[in-house]
């Protein structure tokens, strides 16, 4: 029997990171899942923490890999569930009920192409930093993410039939531009009204926030037409200097 959920975890280097994650997943009290680590060759305690925390169902490859999005590839191409989960080293669940709530919305809803909810970001430590500065709204389409990446890609659960690659011509936004392709494909979406994840708020993405930016602009051209978006933008401006 297939399990229900992918938890795929992107790791390189990430002794510091992981530990925090793989518990979240052995604290869940839903166990229909399968949870694959896809490390790019670590050469730090990685693998030893990754072995020595895994359960029966932890699948766990390393390889070089060209980057956090090709990873990620390889973790879609590996899934076997009928649902995909990216929650990264040092990202986990909100509370030990998380996955059983979104297990709950799949099979009372006749498994909806997107489920989703908020996000709440933490420090190294755990602590609360604060909410994101989109807050997922109560109705999804993909006419919701021509502002910007309204949903974290954390707290985006895909049913993975309607899923494809990652254009890895983006190299800091390519998560952005999945998720429009999915909803592309997803005939309808359920939200739930709570925190799924806590991100941690240290990633590629937040390093490289300028070109992530840039990134994001062009995927918005090429979906929601180049003068929506310059509008959009010049709007956004004219906000922030009317505050």
């Amino acid at each position: 029997m297939k399990p229900l959920f992918s938890i795929i975890t992107v790791t390189y280097n990430a002794e510091s990171t992981l530990p925090v994650t793989m518990r979240s997943v052995k604290e869940q009290t839903c166990h229909l899942f399968e949870h694959l680590i896809i490390d790019g060759a670590s050469t730090d305690g990685t693998l030893k923490i990754a072995n020595d925390e895994k359960l029966p169902q932890t699948v766990i490859t390393s390889k070089p890999d060209n980057g956090l999005y090709h990873a990620m590839d390889k973790g879609l191409a590996m899934a076997q569930g009928d649902y995909v989960i990216f929650l990264n080293a040092g990202d986990k669940f909100h509370s030990p009920d998380t996955l059983q709530r979104i297990a709950d919305v799949a099979m009372d809803n006749a498994y909806p192409g997107i489920i989703y909810g908020q996000t709440l970001i933490v420090d190294a430590n755990g602590k609360r930093v604060g909410e994101r500065h989109f807050r997922a709204p109560k109705e999804l389409s993909i006419k919701s993410f021509a502002n910007g990446m309204v949903v974290c890609h954390q707290a985006f659960v895909a049913l993975r039939k309607i899923t494809s690659p990652f254009d890895l011509r983006y190299r800091f936004s390519a998560d952005y531009e999945w998720c429009i392709r999915c909803l592309q494909h997803s005939r309808r979406n359920h939200y739930i009204d709570d925190y799924l994840v806590d991100y941690l708020n240290e990633g590629v993405t937040t390093r490289n926030h300028r070109k992530s930016l840039m990134e994001r602009f062009r995927i918005m051209c090429h979906y929601y037409g180049v003068a929506p978006t310059v509008w959009r933008h010049i709007l956004k401006v004219l906000k922030i200097k009317k505050k």
